[in-house]
């Protein structure tokens, strides 16, 4: 699952709101350890352009 949904982000990233949404979904289908490698990969893969996306969606996650 955790392939699928950085192919997903890749595919999406054009567009903020749509990554937004996809990094949503793929929160909530993965286990809490591939949280912890999806969370460093999407810094250091879209730190740069959804820096402020990445840190209010797994923010939210964390206070769940």
């Amino acid at each position: 699952m955790l392939t699928y949904v950085k192919e997903i982000l890749q595919k999406v990233s054009f567009d903020p709101k749509l990554f937004e949404k996809e990094l949503r979904k793929a929160i909530k289908a993965l286990s809490p350890n591939e949280i912890t490698e999806f969370r460093a990969w999407c810094y250091a893969r879209f730190s740069a352009a959804y820096h402020h996306i990445l840190d209010q969606t797994f923010g939210q996650q964390l206070a769940y």
